[in-house]
């Protein structure tokens, strides 16, 4: 059964914050050229006096039910989100919702035994926008939706919810109107997320965690119970890769009815000579800011290593990547400089004043500047996590060394004040990328960084790598454009040591090798095209839609 309607909620609608706006902004066009249906898509109204970028309003799309929807009372602007295929989008404003705020609570509590009791943060906003977008859902079928049912035809509707924040929604829609086909996504549990930012060991004591006790001892509890309650409930049930499907199984007390696999659109990857072009200028950036910043000239044949992401310091292994650059950095053996670029957004103040002096001078600059491991100003520069391990283990760009290390605290916009490039522009730049993680369910980086062509290490604790992995049908190699290192809650120095080897090993490979690495990197993120995975999707829909019926 394929759907006649598709609504997608989510908080990263028209709002890029993380992975789940690649997942939903690469695979729009291909969902709308696979099923046919209208797809519509939920997000938040945070744009309210500036320009949102991502979103073109257009007054004359759906006017009929934009008109009945205000006289409803909802505050919601109806558009195009500026992605491909350009899908119809609606932003919500959720804030009049907190002054029933409690009343939604106790409906919840009452209607699914959702515990809101111990909310904070942002539980109260991510709920009042899911409250808000199913409100949004409702008055779509009635005021579209039902007209197409009045002329015999019997619409079949899908709700897909994405994350803990959007679940409540999902359970009040469901109980509002039942012949909607609910269906749940988590792509990383609250309790698994949470369990290893807090230093505790998940993967060898999964067996014997139980979710409710850690949500209890974590403080998680009415985040885990909106996501326990919405896993359950829902009409399908769904995640994104094996390893979190282990989570959801026992942290959750369900698996998962499908893994929708996430899937990457690469039409956005220059191609030929503009690949070439972009290459060259992003390496005369990089190496320019490090030459400034360092106070060194850096050679044409540096061998330019990255990792990105958000600035999860363990799970994002943020922490091994630097030890094991600093054991690289004492490898005796190591005949090339290597300069690394750690792109995690932190507590940014702003661009360096002495760095964008020295960069717009045209004179060469012969001393580094003052901490010169980072390329902007932080708010916390004395207890940052990065800086203060690079200071521990004495990862201080030493001249002498052939290892330096620049901390990239910044969203790469292309108006950072410093590299003034966007991150896609950048990354083409790259000679290698590592995302060491020790939690990731899934891990669009590193399919990001090979469909630049740049040969990617991550590990055998992302979806991703596991992935990778199976292609192969054993570990994947560093050969075979992805190096995946087995990673576990008590091997740290051996994954470390395989990641220096891993780049040590790089260093000596020759052009050809290195070229023969770039093409076989990016014939892997072409077997990760939307087209190969949105039969996952269509398999969700159908099971959600048989359960209605």
């Amino acid at each position: 059964m394929t759907p006649d309607h598709i609504i997608e909620v989510s908080w990263e609608v028209c709002n890029k914050v993380g992975g789940i706006y690649t997942v939903l902004s690469t695979r729009a066009k291909t969902i709308l050229t696979k099923t046919n249906a209208q797809l519509v898509f939920i997000g938040p109204e945070l744009w309210k006096d500036v320009e949102n970028p991502l979103f073109k309003e257009d007054k004359r799309l759906l006017a009929g039910w934009r008109k009945k929807a205000t006289e409803e009372g909802l505050a919601i602007r109806i558009g195009r989100w500026n992605i491909p295929g350009e899908p119809i989008a609606v932003l919500v404003d959720f804030t009049p919702y907190y002054n029933i705020k409690n009343e939604i609570y106790a409906d919840a509590w009452n209607l699914f035994a959702v515990d809101s009791l111990h909310a904070y943060g942002d539980y109260d906003e991510a709920s009042m926008f899911s409250f808000a977008a199913a409100r949004v859902a409702e008055s779509y079928y009635k005021h579209v939706v039902a007209k197409e049912a009045k002329k015999g035809n019997e619409p079949k509707v899908i709700y897909q919810a994405h994350e803990w924040m959007t679940g409540l929604g999902a359970l009040f829609l469901k109980h509002w109107i039942p012949s909607i086909a609910t269906i749940f996504t988590t792509h990383a549990t609250s309790i698994g997320r949470s369990i290893a930012g807090n230093m505790k060991p998940l993967y060898d004591y999964m067996s014997g965690y139980n979710g409710d006790q850690m949500a209890n001892e974590l403080n998680m509890e009415s985040k885990h119970s909106i996501e326990k309650q919405s896993a359950h409930r829902v009409d399908c049930f769904t995640t994104v890769s094996e390893i979190t499907d282990v989570e959801c199984t026992q942290l959750l007390e369900k698996p998962a009815d499908v893994i929708l696999v996430n899937g990457f659109e690469d039409d956005f990857v220059p191609k030929g000579a503009a690949f070439t072009a972009k290459r060259k200028e992003a390496r005369k950036v990089m190496l320019n800011v490090a030459g400034k910043l360092l106070g060194q000239e850096f050679a044409d044949d540096t061998i330019i290593v990255s990792t990105g992401g958000r600035y999860e310091f363990r799970n994002k292994g943020i922490d091994i990547l630097l030890e094991s650059l600093k054991r690289l950095a004492d490898e005796p053996t190591l005949d090339r400089d290597v300069l690394a670029f750690i792109n995690v957004p932190a507590w940014v103040k702003g661009p360096r004043k002495d760095l964008q002096e020295r960069l717009e001078s045209p004179l060469n600059s012969v001393t580094p500047l003052e901490t010169s491991v980072i390329s902007h100003e932080l708010y916390n520069m004395d207890d940052d996590k990065a800086l203060s391990m690079m200071r521990a283990i004495g990862l201080d760009n030493n001249p002498n060394s052939r290892v330096k290390v620049i901390f990239v605290p910044c969203y790469l916009n292309g108006n950072d004040g410093i590299f003034n490039m966007p991150y896609y522009d950048l990354l083409p730049g790259d000679d290698l990328a590592v995302y060491p993680s020790y939690y990731e369910p899934w891990g669009y980086t590193p399919l990001e960084s090979v469909a630049f062509h740049v040969p990617t290490i991550t590990t055998d604790l992302a979806g991703f790598g596991l992935w990778a992995n199976s292609l192969k049908g054993e570990y994947s190699q560093l050969e075979d454009g992805v190096k995946v290192v087995h990673r576990t809650d008590s091997n740290w120095n051996e994954a470390a040591d395989e990641i220096k080897n891993t780049i040590l090993a790089f260093t000596k490979m020759d052009d050809k090798l290195v070229a023969d690495l770039r093409r076989r990197a990016a014939a892997i993120a072409k077997k990760a095209l939307w087209d190969k995975f949105v039969k996952y999707y269509l398999e969700a829909y159908d099971i959600a839609l048989s359960k209605v019926k």
